[in-house]
């Protein structure tokens, strides 16, 4: 009987060791060593401010009489502070009190310089939150402020920078703060200032939205002089009740 030969059997491919990655266990040490050095270093420090804080009770224990000398020059520095800041509110409201401007000074503004003197203006009249907030995003309001009667002020301020021969004020920058002023700001007087001139649009429109405009002539008269604005403008809101 001839001899056969034995069926061929493929050899299984020779697997490739798999890549040998670091013991979880080394990498846990790593960390905890990690955290075992910064809490060493932690102690380290709490022990020496420690050391330090105490080292100062003993000396101050011992040199009492330095106790008095630092309370003394403590309360001489307050009162040195206390002194100025007074004097510096003082100058302030005589500052505030003899603010003047005239037209001329106005027209060579800044549109936004411009907005800052309405508040200085509010500000002298007793107004004693008067602030700027025009800008990107103000709503159509350039000034607040709350008057000594406890009524809320919404001012925009338009600039013109030839005056009353600049363009006119029209209706769209009345409608612009009425619809922000009274919903985003409970404003009790809703105001339009400028150093130029409102269309003879305005007027009626501001009396329809129970609006209040100060044109040129208005506004030489209450920066020149020393009446607050409210006595200036017709139909001012009296005080909500309560305030």
């Amino acid at each position: 009987m001839a001899n056969r030969r034995p069926p061929y059997r493929r050899r299984p491919a020779a697997r490739r060791p798999a890549p040998r990655r670091a013991p979880v266990c080394r990498r846990r040490s790593r960390r905890q060593q990690r955290r075992d050095a910064q809490l060493l270093l932690i102690g380290f420090v709490a022990v020496v401010g420690i050391s330090l804080v105490w080292a100062l009770i003993s000396w101050l224990l011992v040199h009492w009489w330095a106790l008095i000398v630092l309370g003394a020059l403590a309360a001489m520095g307050g009162a040195v502070w206390v002194h100025r800041y007074r004097q510096q509110q003082a100058w302030d409201r005589v500052r505030q009190q003899a603010l003047r401007y005239g037209l001329p000074e106005l027209d060579v503004l800044h549109h936004r310089d411009f907005e800052y003197a309405i508040r200085d203006l509010m500000l002298r009249d007793g107004c004693t939150d008067a602030r700027q907030i025009g800008g990107a995003g103000d709503n159509g309001a350039d000034v607040l402020a709350t008057d000594p009667l406890g009524r809320t002020w919404v001012i925009q301020c338009k600039h013109r920078r030839d005056g009353d021969r600049g363009s006119a004020v029209g209706t769209p920058d009345l409608q612009r703060v009425n619809g922000t002023a009274r919903q985003l700001y409970g404003a009790d007087v809703v105001l339009v200032v400028t150093n130029g001139r409102f269309s003879t649009r305005c007027p009626p429109l501001a009396a329809q939205l129970h609006m209040h405009l100060a044109d040129r002539r208005t506004l030489a008269t209450w920066a020149s002089g020393g009446r607050p604005l409210w006595e200036l403008l017709p139909k001012v809101p009296a005080p909500r009740k309560g305030r």
